[in-house]
């Protein structure tokens, strides 16, 4: 056991130092773990520039790559002292349910991800639209409190992407994915009546998974509602769809990353997300009946109203 008591500051030093080659090696090691962290909070916070391949984020990682290195060889000397301090601060972030080991890995997966896959940014959606058609009807058909409706989300949260760990943070979108995946992959598109809308209820349209757009909509709403999503719905010439809020742009990054590695890889594979930003800045996903994945391409562009289901 060392005696730090007798020993002398020279001598405290020596001892705190890894011999070399092994004291470069640790210390890029070091940089590289302090690095990517700091560059995702940076790379998140910070004005993207949209340079040509992602250049502005490039030069930044290495800006921080090549400061956090001359940092290190400056605490050379108490190098064991910045790892275990680097370790206890991941694991008490791990053990805690806040930012650790594996935050970093899936924060680093997505913001790499949709560096090499931009998200496709449509029309912003001004606050002053036009009266939504059949709003009180479509409320009341919207029935997200009946058994039947909530029973079907439960399903369809039990059936598909269950195996799909991590990501907390994003269980509640990702459980309104595998609604979005049972309702569309069953979908059988019918027409109304020639003499007028028919609107059904949710709890209708269970029965044989059939109708026309507002059907779609009013259901697909009412089940991402009955499981906590917040969905809304958006009217164009001839057309209503469904939209899911996602949050942020920081929260698109995960959910781009999630849509195109995770959960629907190979319906989304060489695609874009197709979204809109309303006037809060909130990113809203497509869910359309002829989307094959979330965030597929709008049928319409031209949007005449949003309803809203808080």
């Amino acid at each position: 056991m060392i005696n730090f008591r007798n020993l002398s500051f020279q001598d405290i030093k020596q001892k705190l130092q890894f011999k070399k080659p092994w004291d470069d090696v640790i210390i890029f090691v070091l940089n590289v773990l302090i690095t990517i962290p700091a560059f995702i909070i940076a790379h998140q916070n910070l004005i993207e520039l949209n340079w040509i391949f992602n250049l502005d984020r490039v030069l930044l990682f290495l800006f921080i790559l090549i400061s956090v290195q001359l940092i290190l060889r400056l605490l050379r000397t108490i190098i064991i002292v910045c790892i275990v301090l680097y370790l206890i601060v991941l694991t008490y972030g791990t053990l805690s349910g806040n930012y650790g080991f594996q935050s970093i890995i899936e924060d680093y997966d997505s913001m790499v991800y949709t560096m090499s896959d931009n998200p496709f940014p449509q029309d912003i959606i001004i606050s002053k639209l036009l009266p939504f058609p059949n709003k009180s009807q479509i409320l009341n058909a919207i029935e997200y409190q009946n058994p039947k409706v909530r029973n079907f989300a439960i399903m369809a949260v039990n059936k598909h992407f269950k195996d799909v760990k991590g990501f907390s943070d994003y269980r509640v979108v990702i459980q309104c994915f595998a609604v979005f995946k049972e309702i569309n992959n069953r979908w059988n598109y019918v027409s109304d009546p020639k003499d007028g809308d028919y609107i059904a209820i949710a709890s209708e349209s269970l029965n044989y998974l059939s109708g026309d757009c507002d059907d779609h909509s009013i259901l697909m709403a009412a089940c991402i509602r009955a499981i906590g999503g917040t969905p809304r719905l958006i009217h164009t010439k001839g057309h209503i769809y469904p939209e899911i809020l996602i949050g942020s742009m920081n929260d698109l990054e995960t959910v781009n990353f999630l849509i195109k590695n995770k959960l629907f890889a190979k319906e989304s594979y060489g695609k874009q997300l197709h979204y809109h930003i309303d006037e809060r800045n909130q990113i809203w996903l497509n869910l359309d009946y002829t989307a094959k994945y979330p965030g597929g391409p709008f049928m319409s562009e031209e949007i005449l109203g949003a309803l809203t289901l808080n």
